[in-house]
């Protein structure tokens, strides 16, 4: 039986309908990731399946006894409890069975309630120690470790805490709490990656179902492997946010191909109709005008949408040197400090290359941005940059606007000789559209602020692309854009950002920032060879850690193994289109079985079709079962 069941679930906002006519039921041990546009209805229908909204229309059936535990985007945790304290509630069970014990402990002193203590206490101590009654305060601390708590954070305050550790904080006592059912809304917004990577092996080995609303694309394909887009209906893709993104696309070309040979049908009998209506065939055309308006009436296809999206260019003016930045002994900081924040091996990066900036947040990523710009003296040591650069920054914050600008004068600030009429026109390729862009720049939304500073990017001419963290606040199918963008720009890109799917697809050097050791660590290659290298020193502690400067025998190895793991990832993604072809194919050949044509034969026909699709999808789904596990494996 599901954990929990929707059936035609719909929520209106006064005249406005949000979406309407979801079904869809939760199994155990589900991985489910929800994507679609902002505003879409995503984080709506989850308050929706948590009773704390009601349906304007449908049901929601939960299985009886089901618990389920809700992180929000921002967590409204306030208590005068500290941290550690926050995170025993959840084992306030626990601490009263330990109190029990104690107190049979102190009777078993006294021997004439000796024996019944001692086997009363025997009892105890059994569901005690079932239950985690002597490694919760483990639990606690590895949990808090991993979402990235130092130890001395375990015992502060909760008011103390800022915004982002409260959510921290609520989402380490949801995980402690062990629910069936897990809903998670945006959980990586205030992780580093450090912490993002324990949440993924966390949610591997939980043996509980989670649903995450998530626009952190690589999280969504190390964690789930069933993807719902709401569109706003809700669309079932098997797999991972990669597999989505495949099968997305061919469900889309396969759609429009169905729509547009019925459109060629239709367009063929309208013509015969009008051609034959008064003449010798007047019978046939009146027959087959009759059948034209049942299916235009029952059967008529929509034409499938694409959501909108972003639709402008990003393009490398002029050429650089071949040589872009180089450092010499650079350490970054501030010299009120007393001591710099981190220092950095002697780094080059050359035309055309994209080096990642990694690193926690406050370990002075923006900073040594803000140093190449000459906004920030280095602390130490020399940035050398190159020849005949043109350079264009994205910040982290996009406070360089007049707050009381409108959107057409901002775009005027970057382009002052753009007509009022082009700006508005420009704008529209960044999806701001109508009076959005009489909309002043104080009002906009993070995800608008980001739009914004992408359409006055878009308008310089350069050929380097220093960007802080560009994906933030935007949603999916923006990131994807700007990923496809920055992927075909002829420049050069240094890039800070926790996007780890972003920087998969770009960097080809990878510098990460350890506060703790205040150093710099530079790779040359991916950030999935950089990942694997990492795993592979985790593994064995005691050995030497890999040179900044990878050997040319050591890199191979790795890209063997990436090159295994990404050729059964294509496989799957084959495998899943495959899958969803024939389960479409099948539910035609269903609908026709359902009203069964006269002739008999073929009836059969459409029978024996149905089980060779049938043989043929379950051989397709224990092929695809098996690669899955052996990328699990692999991983």
């Amino acid at each position: 039986m599901p954990l929990l069941t929707a059936h035609n679930l719909g929520k209106s906002f006064g005249p406005v309908d949000i979406f309407s006519g979801i079904s869809f039921s939760i199994p155990h041990r589900a991985r489910i990731g929800l994507v679609g546009a902002n505003g879409v209805g995503k984080t709506t229908l989850l308050r929706i399946l948590l009773g704390m909204e009601e349906a304007s229309e449908g049901s929601v059936h939960r299985a009886r006894g089901l618990t389920l535990a809700y992180l929000p985007q921002e967590a409204e945790l306030e208590s005068e409890r500290t941290l550690w304290q926050e995170c025993l509630e959840v084992f306030s069970d626990l601490l009263d069975r330990q109190a029990e014990l104690t107190r049979l402990e102190a009777e078993m002193s006294d021997p004439e309630r000796a024996e019944t203590a001692l086997e009363t206490y025997g009892r105890l101590q059994a569901a005690f120690d079932q239950r985690g009654g002597y490694t919760y305060e483990t639990r606690i601390r590895q949990t808090l470790s991993g979402l990235g708590f130092s130890p001395q954070d375990f015992h502060r305050p909760l008011g103390q805490l800022s915004g982002g550790q409260k959510t921290r904080a609520l989402l380490a006592r949801l995980l402690l709490s062990d629910p069936d059912l897990l809903l998670l809304d945006e959980p990586t917004n205030h992780l580093d990656i450090a912490a993002v990577e324990w949440l993924e092996s966390y949610l591997g080995d939980w043996h509980g179902a989670v649903l995450i609303v998530s626009h952190d694309r690589y999280f969504l394909d190390q964690v789930v492997n069933t993807t719902w887009e709401m569109t706003p209906a809700l669309e079932t893709y098997r797999g991972n946010y990669s597999a989505y993104l495949v099968q997305r696309e061919e469900r889309y070309k396969r759609r429009l191909e169905e729509f547009q040979d019925q459109q060629e049908f239709i367009e063929k009998e309208e013509d015969y109709i009008r051609r034959n209506i008064a003449g010798q065939n007047t019978r046939q055309a009146q027959g087959r005008r009759k059948r034209l308006e049942r299916l235009l009436e029952e059967s008529r296809m929509a034409p499938p949408r694409q959501s909108r999206t972003m639709h402008f260019r990003l393009s490398a003016t002029g050429r650089s040197g071949d040589l872009v930045l180089r450092t010499y002994d650079l350490s970054i900081g501030y010299h009120d400090e007393g001591r710099p924040l981190f220092q950095a091996p002697d780094l080059v990066l050359k035309r055309g290359e994209c080096a990642a900036i990694l690193g926690p947040n406050g370990a002075g990523k923006t900073t040594f941005l803000k140093t190449l710009l000459e906004q920030v003296p280095p602390y130490a040591g020399e940035v050398q940059l190159g020849a005949s650069l043109q350079i264009g920054y994205f910040a982290q914050v996009h406070d360089s606007f007049n707050p009381n600008h409108n959107l057409i004068e901002a775009i005027q600030m970057a382009a002052p000789h753009m007509l009022p009429g082009e700006a508005r026109e420009y704008l529209a390729r960044f999806l701001f559209t109508g009076d959005d862009v009489f909309k002043e720049v104080e009002l906009l939304s993070g995800g608008e602020r980001s739009r914004l500073a992408l359409a006055c990017l878009a308008l310089q001419g350069t050929n380097l692309l220093l960007l802080d963290e560009p994906t933030n606040h935007l949603d999916l199918p923006s990131q994807e854009i700007l990923q496809s963008l920055l992927g075909a720009y002829g420049g050069t890109i240094l890039l800070v950002s926790h996007d780890r799917y972003l920087i998969d697809a770009l960097a080809t050097q990878i510098w990460e920032v350890f506060p703790d050791q205040r150093a710099l660590r530079f790779f040359e290659g991916t950030y999935s060879e950089y990942k694997s290298v990492r795993s592979a020193e985790a593994a064995s502690p005691t050995a030497a850690p890999v040179d900044n400067r990878p050997s040319s025998t050591a890199r191979p190895r790795a890209a063997a193994s990436n090159y295994a793991q990404r050729k059964r990832r294509e496989k799957l993604q084959e495998l899943e289109a495959e899958i969803t072809r024939l389960e479409e194919h099948l539910t035609r050949i269903s609908r026709q079985l359902e009203r069964p044509p006269a002739d008999a034969a073929k009836v059969a026909r459409l029978g024996q079709e149905y089980q060779n699709l049938q043989h043929r999808l379950e051989g397709h789904l224990a092929e695809w079962t098996r690669l899955s596990e052996e990328n699990l494996a692999a991983q």
